[in-house]
């Protein structure tokens, strides 16, 4: 089969060493482990931990201080989901904290653009002046308070205060902007000037990006004063100050300042959702995922053909061969086409995500898969003044054109691409593991999972292993570092393009994970990026 034409792809590495090698190792405790895209906020869970908190604690903990150590990321002003492991009782919950437009929300405001192109985002048509997209107009209902808020409630050992306090610390001080904070502001610059308080949090003059000193000798950090003002307050009153307090009605009129839809009854009548998982038997393993708008169901999807094609290798001996690759490719297609079909998600899969994962394991086995999202990167491009928090933009997951399964909808819930899953292998082995990435999570995570359930690897060498990206597209995107029998395999079932796994663009998702192995706890995350990593406790105690 001919390669496709894809310029942006393939352009993208072209300036890259092929010599240079970047690696991290998986980091072991016999006590807990927090793995997160930000090394920070995995301080902050760890530090919960040392204090005696449950791994929900140090969750609520690592959650946000995300939204603080990378705020362009996830946060308060976003949502997600969270598989929870408890090991007393032998059983996983999922917690569901996404989004939902206002109840207030028009469609008719959303006006298609004759014209326009379609959407850089998704394949949704282009619409007035991308008003879905960015600004007031793109902001759902935030859900990830009321998540944490529920689990902790549950299982959380430690006040709420004291798991809340890491991230105040840390809102007081200001992020560092460094080279790769800098980047990332860097990236959407022309859009974060266009809302003022973004600008004036985010941008140096109201249109300059914020970027560290050559020589690293210059330090320069967000002003995140307003912020630290409101997880002080939200740490002293509860998260229900969120949703029903003055954090509420300052977050509420400030949004209905600027033109949005979110209200203070939008707040009140949020609630978030502790429920069964979805559980998935695959080959004597057991995947537990988040159900409903989420990719679990399509994860399901995957596995099940997977199991049915592929056949089951001889744990700890095989790698997974060119075969094992096609068989992964359908199966990711099928679950996609799926997807796109019945459950409404049209959105490109080279989209640029917004979103955070991290895992918990603690020292009695307890463990927490969260991700949670902004959607897009910066999602609204839109900051409470009052509060200091940057909201989502989850109003682009809908389809603006009406009669569609996705179509915009007022108090419609948002079809999130968010799949943390908690898994068992076959020989008593358990990991938690999730991704950013938008489209390209689910892909991931079912890779990572077969590889350490099939294959037996450990969890740096799943790390390790290349992975593929097969999201709806038609296209297989595979790791230049695969074997050439593998590419060409590939090559003969679908359109396939080989790249290198990057930081910046990124063709792969970001996955973060923690394992339980023989009394022995592990921790790994995304090899190329500067800023996640495992921490682990010292003591153990």
């Amino acid at each position: 089969m001919d390669q496709p034409k894809s310029p942006s792809i393939a352009a993208s590495t072209e300036n890259l060493s092929r010599t240079q090698i970047v690696d991290k190792p998986m980091v072991e405790s016999r006590g807990g482990i927090v793995a997160s895209q930000s090394r920070r906020a995995a301080l902050a869970g760890v530090a919960v931990l040392d204090a005696g908190g449950d791994a929900v604690d140090a969750a609520v903990a690592t959650s946000f201080a995300l939204g603080v150590a990378e705020p362009w990321m996830s946060g308060a002003g976003g949502g997600g989901a969270m598989i929870i492991w408890r090991a007393d009782e032998q059983r996983a919950y999922a917690v569901n904290f996404g989004m939902h437009a206002p109840a207030g929300l028009d469609p008719a405001a959303y006006p298609l653009a004759p014209g326009a192109p379609r959407s850089d985002f998704f394949g949704w048509p282009g619409v007035l002046d991308d008003r879905n997209v960015r600004g007031p107009h793109a902001i759902a209902v935030p859900g990830t308070v009321a998540g944490m808020g529920l689990a902790h409630a549950r299982y959380g050992r430690l006040p709420w205060r004291d798991v809340l306090t890491p991230a105040v610390g840390m809102a007081k001080q200001g992020l560092l902007v460094d080279w790769y904070a800098g980047l990332l502001i860097a990236s959407c610059t022309r859009e974060l000037a266009m809302d003022p308080d973004a600008a004036a949090l985010f941008l140096d003059d109201g249109k300059w990006p914020i970027v560290g000193g050559w020589t690293a000798l210059a330090e320069r950090r967000l002003n995140q004063g307003k912020l630290a003002q409101t997880l002080t307050w939200l740490a002293d009153k509860g998260p229900a100050e969120f949703y029903t307090g003055d954090i509420a009605q300052a977050l509420a009129r400030d949004i209905q300042d600027k033109g949005g839809y979110l209200s203070t009854e939008d707040l009140r009548h949020y609630a978030a959702r502790i429920e069964d998982p979805l559980t998935i038997p695959y080959r004597g393993a057991r995947i537990h995922a988040p159900p409903g708008y989420t990719a679990g169901p399509s994860l399901k999807v995957a596995l099940d053909d997977l199991q049915a094609a592929l056949r089951a290798p001889a744990r700890g001996h095989d790698l997974p061969d060119a075969q094992a690759y096609v068989a992964m490719a359908r199966a990711l297609d099928h679950a996609f086409k799926q997807r796109l079909t019945q459950m409404g998600d049209l959105d490109s899969p080279t989209a640029p995500a917004c979103t955070s994962h991290f895992c918990v394991v603690d020292r009695h086995g307890n463990m927490c898969a969260v991700t949670q999202t902004l959607l897009s990167a910066f999602g609204s491009k839109v900051v409470s003044p009052s509060t200091g928090v940057l909201m989502n933009n989850g109003i682009m997951w809908f389809d603006p054109e009406p009669g569609r399964p996705n179509s915009l909808a007022p108090g419609k819930k948002c079809l999130m691409n968010v799949c943390p899953v908690v898994g068992e292998t076959a020989c008593g082995d358990r990991f938690a593991v999730g991704a950013s990435g938008g489209r390209k999570i689910m892909g991931a995570v079912m890779q990572l999972s077969v590889f350490l359930s099939d294959y037996g690897l450990t969890l740096e060498d799943a790390f390790r292993q290349p992975r593929i990206d097969m999201s709806g597209s038609g296209t297989v995107i595979a790791n230049s570092k695969l074997p050439a029998p593998v590419i060409d395999a590939l090559r003969g079932a679908f359109p396939t393009v080989q790249t290198q796994a990057t930081l910046y663009p990124y063709a792969y998702a970001f996955p973060s994970a923690v394992m339980a192995s023989q009394g022995r706890h592990f921790g790994a995350t995304e090899i190329t990026s500067p800023w996640a990593d495992a921490i682990g406790q010292e003591s153990g105690q």
